[in-house]
């Protein structure tokens, strides 16, 4: 079986299974790193026996259920922008597949999750709560200071890194597995959609940021 039958097999799997998984991954790692390194933080030490601490553990609640929803939300609209982008240059790939697409190419920020754990379980381990919040890796972040730098350009920084580019590649796979057409067509769609939001989201982030 080729490459590409194989990709257009995962991209074509149930999403209801694939936003099942990717849910349940995120959860897990989400509680790994709640778990072992922000509660081991010094920070958290301090404020566990303190209301702030009890309002603390409210949020990492939250954060939990907040999963799904937040997902739902972004597969959503990214997959609306792509949809559109590729009826727009007569691709026939309907919404349905684009949303299947976009949960696919999720599961590629798993991975820096997964290094961010091991990074502070294994090598640093004895951050500061500020540390874990600051730390992307394989990001733009990662040649700044972190303490010295405006804060408007932090969440900029760590949102353009590997992780974030090999997304573009798995949805220019994932529109490609479907159109079967010229691939450099497909990037010129990602790239009029999905990418230029993606810039133009971190320009207005920037600017009304305070």
């Amino acid at each position: 079986m080729s490459q590409e039958h194989e990709t257009k097999s995962f991209f074509g799997v149930s999403k209801r299974l694939l936003f099942l998984l990717l849910c349940m991954a995120t959860v897990l790692l989400l509680y790994i790193k709640i778990a072992f390194v922000e509660n081991e933080t010094a920070a958290f030490e301090f404020l566990q026996d303190r209301p702030e601490g009890f309002i603390l553990r409210i949020i990492n609640g939250l954060r939990f259920f907040a999963i799904p929803l937040v997902f739902a939300w972004k597969f959503t609209v990214i997959a609306f922008v792509i949809w559109i982008g590729c009826f727009m240059f007569g691709y026939r790939v309907t919404y349905s597949q684009c949303w299947g697409v976009v949960i696919g190419a999720e599961f590629i920020f798993l991975v820096p999750e997964v290094l961010k754990i091991f990074w502070f379980m294994f090598i640093e381990t004895d951050p500061s709560y500020s540390d874990v919040s600051a730390f992307y890796p394989f990001s733009l972040l990662s040649f700044f200071d972190y303490y010295s730098l405006d804060k408007r350009w932090a969440y900029p920084l760590k949102a353009l890194n590997v992780f974030e580019i090999a997304y573009w590649f798995m949805l220019v796979q994932g529109i490609h597995s479907f159109a079967r057409k010229d691939k450099k067509y497909v990037w010129v769609i990602v790239s009029c959609s999905y990418i230029l939001l993606f810039f133009l989201w971190l320009l207005f982030y920037s600017i009304v940021y305070k």
